[in-house]
């Protein structure tokens, strides 16, 4: 269950915007970009029906649902977003006193330390090439097979950036990872034109 709490007003606030949408069903997502990093910046956006990510947990709210991406919901912990009026109008406000604190440990299990870089390091350099990373497992103790997706895929980059890159990254903040290796297989030439 999410611990982000979204005050009434916030939601009142939030509803009359969402009503002015004109799409039936639309809701908000709320995630944190680069979390757990100094860069941290905690973002409300609107989430129409199907936009939604299979990751996502959904609060749901007396005239809408809120959409917590699943990354982001660590980080989100003891989060208020509020709607703050004053004289001069009003605004909503995020404080999410958790978004750049890293949610590892030295002790944390092997699998949430890859996820954790790959989330807050590697993949928001990755996104400005329309590309992202992910682990499918670890194998033979200590390679963690990874899969490129978006324009990564098919990349002939990818094994350059694969190896320099991330496995530099990964292997840099976790002694015992022995190497990485990409599910996507780019090697796989089978099907191609001679």
């Amino acid at each position: 269950m999410s611990a982000i709490i979204i005050t009434e007003a916030a939601q009142d606030y939030l509803a009359d915007l969402l009503s002015k949408q004109n799409t039936p069903g639309i809701g908000i997502r709320v995630f944190i970009t680069q979390p757990g990093t100094p860069h941290a910046e905690t973002c409300i956006a609107y989430c129409k029906p199907g936009e939604q990510k299979p990751e996502d947990s959904a609060l749901a709210l007396k005239d809408f649902t809120a959409w917590i991406d699943g990354v982001s919901e660590p980080f989100l912990d003891d989060a208020v977003v509020d709607y703050a009026t004053d004289r001069m109008g009003g605004q909503l406000t995020i404080k999410a006193p958790n978004a750049k604190v890293p949610m590892i440990k030295e002790d944390s299990p092997i699998t949430e330390r890859i996820n954790y870089y790959l989330q807050t390091e590697i993949n928001p350099g990755l996104a400005s090439h329309g590309g992202q990373v992910s682990l499918v497992d670890i194998v033979e103790e200590g390679i963690a097979v990874l899969q490129f997706g978006g324009g990564c895929q098919g990349c002939s980059m990818v094994d350059a950036t694969l190896k320099e890159g991330v496995e530099k990254t990964l292997m840099e903040r976790i002694p015992e990872l022995k190497g990485v290796r990409d599910m996507t297989d780019h090697s796989n030439r089978d099907n191609a034109f001679y």
